[in-house]
């Protein structure tokens, strides 16, 4: 199934992107309730700051794709065990934390249409929390007593934290690249779903084949939907997005629409997009945005947002017909459909 504009759907779904998702998610309705359950009971601790921030990170919402992704592969796999609610749990914790600690390095005040938790609280203890995350998601994974689990997950969040590093180092550098970029977003953000994927291959038992055809869907699910995320931080209603717009401009963040505008631009334009990448200049952002769209800096983002869509869904040949792989394709193709 190739995905040919950002308005197809699947062939079961004529809905809107939103309307799409919200059905996706009721196929593991019942799971994600007992998610919900054990992050609640796990973000529990007798220190008070912690209780106040964890109930605002939990109610402050959020898709829960990583962990919706974990419990419909684990479906569509034939799971039946509980095994997965933990796992899932552990996900949005890792998640999590790496939100927490994300806004304090970008400086953010606002994430999900809400004040950030660096922003109510202070950096202090936004990192604390986050930290105070990661200390809980790898006790929960330790309570599954998989080793390859822990294994799996260790190598993710290291790969994540490098991703970090490389994305402060290409901050502010007008001259980082299209592939530079791409190591920067599979470390960073498509690793935790290509993990959230593996992991419930490996609580199955699966062959090798099929669990990397799934580590596989779960990385090309990722850099979709990050260069779409980036995409939008140009196009979106700042009302749906959940943040202002222009943020990745303001923190000098060289993503991708930025890149192709530099490489497709005027010598002029071009000189305005570096000098304003390494000045992680906002009040440029009009200027900014009309290079970008003269450039069709946004339309070439998509679009490589959607081939990534379409690796995925050819990685998910390896399963069986079911509602739950029905439900995967729809989520990559939600993944390059979506305004938020």
């Amino acid at each position: 199934m190739t995905i040919t504009s950002p308005q197809q759907t699947s062939s079961t779904s004529a809905n809107r992107p939103s309307q799409d998702y919200a059905c996706i998610k009721r196929l593991v309705e019942a799971e994600m309730t007992e998610v919900n359950k054990l992050i609640i009971r796990e973000l529990s601790s007798d220190v008070v700051l912690i209780n106040q921030i964890g109930h605002y990170i939990v109610s402050s919402g959020g898709k829960r794709l990583r962990p919706v992704l974990l419990l419909l592969v684990a479906k569509a796999l034939g799971y039946s065990e509980e095994e997965h609610i933990t796992l899932a749990a552990v996900i949005e914790f890792i998640h999590t934390a790496t939100l927490l600690h994300d806004d304090v390095v970008d400086e953010s005040s606002m994430r999900r249409g809400q004040d950030t938790v660096n922003e109510l609280w202070g950096n202090s203890a936004s990192v604390l929390v986050g930290d105070y995350l990661y200390s809980r998601s790898f006790e929960l994974m330790v309570s599954v007593n998989k080793m390859r689990i822990m294994e799996i997950l260790s190598r993710t969040t290291t790969a994540i934290a490098e991703g970090e590093v490389l994305q402060l180092l290409n901050c502010n550098n007008p001259s980082t690249n299209e592939q530079k970029y791409l190591q920067v977003i599979s470390r960073k953000t498509a690793i935790l779903f290509s993990a959230a994927a593996q992991l419930a291959s490996v609580l199955v038992g699966a062959p090798d084949d099929i669990e990397n055809s799934l580590k596989e869907y779960g990385l090309r699910l990722g850099i979709a939907f990050q260069l779409v995320d980036d995409a939008l931080d140009y196009k979106a209603d700042p009302e749906d997005l959940g943040k202002n717009l222009g943020d990745d401009l303001a923190e000098g963040k060289p993503t991708l629409p930025l890149i192709y505008a530099i490489e497709h631009g005027s010598e002029q334009q071009a000189e305005l997009l570096r000098h304003t990448i390494k000045e992680g200049d906002r009040n440029r952002f009009k200027e900014v945005y009309e290079i970008i769209e003269s450039t069709q800096a946004i339309e070439y983002t998509i679009s490589r947002a959607k081939e990534e869509a379409n690796k995925a869904i050819e990685a998910l040949e390896c399963l069986e017909q079911s509602a739950y792989k029905e439900a995967l394709i729809q989520l990559a193709q939600f993944s390059v459909e979506r305004s938020y």
